[in-house]
């Protein structure tokens, strides 16, 4: 009996990025991190690219790379963040695949995704037809080679999917056991396998109504559900054992046990699930008689002979088949308890109403500009992919009808843009959760805001109203909202970007000083800035600028010149204006009186001023959210400033009777309680991120934060000291070695056994082994130091550092 084994992974993230930016925007609910992606990153992506493998002392022996030896998918819009937000973990992942194609038999562990998770049954068959062709022109970017499979999003699937797989060449594909309706031997009868009956442990070919087939790999429901649900990553040994208890030792043949989760279980959604997954695997490779593959060598060597018919419109987490989205199933999430689903059908109605609005306005004028505008489109995601100035002229002698003005490139590029976010909008999260007001629905919104936004620019309609009253049918459970007509007045109408408020955080950034005054250019998110004048004056607090730019989007091209200005009064009064250049004499007159009125210190005349030139003001408010706060945090340090001073004045002068009440079991009155938070809180996190640790104040800080018994920012103080100790540790991996530098390290180290909050050590542990891989036994280095005190000074701090890290030192 040939026993093979093979996990896959399919992990993915939604599009989180505001579509006018091309940028996620901070994002608190992530906290500590910037956003999701990147806690998501910090929490699974990376440490599968570098899990431990421990020995049995709990000693890191090795660091392996996951992914090379299991199979999976990443979504196309997650690894375009990676590529530029986690560069050595994208790296890691396409190096996986190369060493998988090393390790089984030619085929990469990779395999495509529908572009931007698209519930494909209820996409219409164009939609489905380009997701399926952006997926795989992705991966090929990528990757640098065909994709055997693809993953359908939720594996969602019906005859028409599949068919669109096959017929771009698509080998195969995977799928939930209650998603098969029967199955036949060769040459057998159909046997029904109803309520996930199939077995698992063979490939199956669904032949399709087009005359073309495709293989589906059925993963094993109960052992996958284990892994997701029943903590089965709590150990790797007995996640191992249950892996090899999937085989039927009374089957003859070869079998396939596989099974497929959700790729953050390794890690984010279970602590160390990367650790369990990476010993399981190490486990299993060392088992006679198992070899550890993926689909792809597996189905070379063991063609599918058994038929199977799959359920239509079924999916692995929706019970009720696809109707998780578009209908009130009773499928939730459970954050909000009793609740209702009912705007489900809404929205999605809405959506479709939008697209379908939309196509024909698209179609007529797409066809004045190319041969071919539905083929431009597939094509578009080369250029989402690269807009390097070949690949654009490639795609232009390719698609358009003649040789394109710059006008006519713009109206083409806001064309496409169209069509990429009318797909956008249709991401499986918006309709996954249970409230429509949810961060993943609110993005689906925004796309749609742009396809709005686009159209109002191109063919002058204005699709709002009507696209606001089908969203009015959806109602929230949310009293705040009522419906998502107000979901999307309150939450998406406000994050709408235009050049106006491209040139506005462009002109504040630079008031705030945030952008560089000596840069003639600069990038703002997907945006190029080109400063023409720029005239500054300042007035004890006060400050004014006032000056003109061109504003080009890098996206589409469109370009305008403006003239801007801003007048800040301290504090977070700050106003002004944006408008479109209306020649030199209107500019100058702008600034001569703008200038004049504050040099007399006649604010409120400068104010008067600023309405009459540009109408539309600007504040703080109308940033964009990270420039927003970083100016708010700028604002308000002077006051924090002053807070602390106060706060500190009277812990200093009520500490002692603090720490007595402590000591006699009552409880701290709030007042004090407060006071000892804010205080220590603050001073703790001062204390880490100083450049130079000062070990003895923190053991102090620690001592008082014991007796009195605060209430910390366990994460905020955590992440603070996991970025000190990379900061610390940076010059080794820069093979920098410095006696004193690894001393302060070998202390700061130390205090971590000692520390109220969890830090995690993952980086440093990272920069540790690489260096030790590179340079080998610690006893043979510096071999050059000839002063043998010092030479015995660095190995001792060397093994001390890899004792506190836990990595095993040779």
């Amino acid at each position: 009996m040939e026993r093979h084994l093979c996990i896959h992974g399919h992990f993915y993230q939604p599009p989180r990025e505001n579509p006018g930016l091309e940028a996620i925007e901070l994002q608190d609910s992530a906290y500590p991190y910037h956003d999701w992606n990147e806690r998501i990153t910090d929490e699974c992506y990376a440490p599968n690219a570098r899990s431990r493998m421990l020995d049995s002392e709990g000693h890191i022996a090795r660091i392996a790379n996951n992914y090379s030896r299991i199979s999976f998918n990443f979504g196309p819009t997650l690894l375009s963040w990676l590529e530029v937000h986690a560069t050595d973990t994208y790296t890691a992942i396409l190096e996986a695949d190369r060493h998988a194609q090393e390790r089984f038999s030619g085929h990469g562990s990779a395999i495509a995704q529908g572009y931007n998770h698209m519930i494909h049954p209820l996409a219409n068959d164009r939609d489905r037809h380009t997701q399926v062709a952006w997926g795989i022109r992705d991966f090929e970017h990528r990757f640098g080679r065909r994709p055997e499979g693809m993953w359908l999003p939720e594996t969602a699937m019906d005859l028409a999917s599949l068919d669109a797989l096959a017929e771009q060449g698509i080998r195969f594909t995977i799928a939930a056991p209650r998603q098969a309706k029967q199955v036949r031997p060769p040459g057998g009868e159909w046997l029904d396998v109803s309520d996930s009956r199939i077995d698992p442990t063979r490939p199956y070919v669904q032949h399709l109504p087009s005359g073309r087939s495709i293989v589906i790999f059925f993963y094993d429901g109960p052992i996958s559900q284990a892994v997701a649900f029943e903590r089965l990553l709590n150990n790797g040994e007995t996640f191992a054992l249950r892996l090899m208890g999937g085989f039927n030792d009374r089957k003859d043949g070869a079998q396939l046990m596989h099974i497929a989760t959700d790729g953050e279980t390794y890690g984010h959604h279970h602590r160390h699930g990367e650790m369990a997954l990476a010993f399981a695997l190490e486990h299993i490779e060392l088992q006679e008689g198992v070899r550890l593959t993926n689909y792809g060598e597996f189905l070379e060597s063991h063609p599918a002979e058994w038929e199977v018919e799959i359920f239509e419109q079924s999916s692995w987490s929706c019970v009720h088949g696809v109707e998780r989205w578009r209908s009130d199933c009773g499928c939730y999430s459970g954050m909000w308890p009793d609740s209702h689903q009912r705007w489900r059908g809404p929205l999605r109605d809405s959506l479709d109403w939008l697209r379908d609005s939309v196509a024909p306005l698209f179609e007529k004028r797409g066809a004045e500009v190319f041969r071919d505008p539905w083929a431009a489109r597939e094509d578009y995601v080369d250029i989402v992919l690269d807009r390097s100035p070949e690949t654009v002229a490639s795609f232009l002698a390719k698609h358009a009808r003649q040789e394109l003005s710059e006008s006519d490139q713009i109206l083409a590029w806001n064309l496409l843009e169209l069509q990429r976010h009318a797909m956008l909008m249709y991401t499986s999260c918006g309709w996954f959760f249970d409230e429509i007001s949810g961060i993943e629905n609110v993005q689906v919104l925004r796309y749609a805001s742009r396809v709005v936004q686009i159209v109002q620019q191109v063919f002058g309609v204005d699709l709002e109203p009507g696209f606001l009253e089908q969203l009015e049918k959806a109602p929230s459970n949310d009293p705040r909202y009522g419906n998502g007509k107000e979901v999307y007045r309150r939450c998406v109408q406000p994050s709408r970007v235009d050049l106006g408020k491209v040139g506005a955080h462009y002109a504040v950034s630079t008031l705030f000083g945030m952008i560089d005054r000596e840069d003639e250019e600069t990038s703002v998110y997907c945006y190029t800035v080109r400063s023409l004048d720029r005239q500054e004056r300042e007035s004890g607090q006060a400050r004014l600028l006032v000056g003109r730019a061109t504003i080009t989007s890098n996206v589409t091209g469109e370009s305008e010149d403006q003239s801007y200005g801003f007048l800040h009064l301290g504090d977070h009064n700050l106003t002004g204006g944006v408008r479109r250049f209306e020649g030199e004499s209107k500019y100058q007159k702008m600034v001569s009186e703008t200038v004049q009125a504050f040099e007399r210190v006649d604010f409120a005349q400068t104010i008067r001023l600023f309405d009459q030139h540009f109408g539309t003001a600007y504040s703080l408010k109308s940033l964009f959210t990270d420039a927003q706060r970083e100016i708010l945090d700028r604002v308000v340090e002077s006051a924090l400033g002053d807070a602390e001073h106060a706060f500190s004045g009277l812990y200093e002068r009520y500490a002692p009777l603090m720490r007595f009440i402590t000591d006699t079991g009552a409880p701290l009155p709030s007042a004090f309680r407060m006071t000892a938070d804010f205080v220590l809180n603050t001073t703790l996190k001062a204390t880490i991120q100083q450049s130079d640790l000062d070990a003895e104040r923190l053991r102090r800080l620690l001592d008082e934060v014991s007796m009195q018994d605060v209430q910390l920012d366990v994460k905020g103080l955590g992440f603070a000291y996991e970025k000190l100790l990379v900061r610390m540790i940076r010059p080794l991996a820069k093979d920098q070695i410095d006696l004193s530098a690894l001393r302060s390290l070998d202390v700061a180290l130390d205090l971590v056994r000692s520390l109220p909050f969890e830090v995690d050590l993952r980086p440093i542990q990272n920069t540790y082994y690489e260096y030790c891989t590179r340079h080998g036994d610690v006893s043979k280095r510096f071999a050059d130091i000839d002063d043998d005190a010092s030479r015995g000074a660095l190995i001792a701090h060397l093994r001390s550092i890899g004792q506190r890290l836990a990595v095993r030192v040779k």
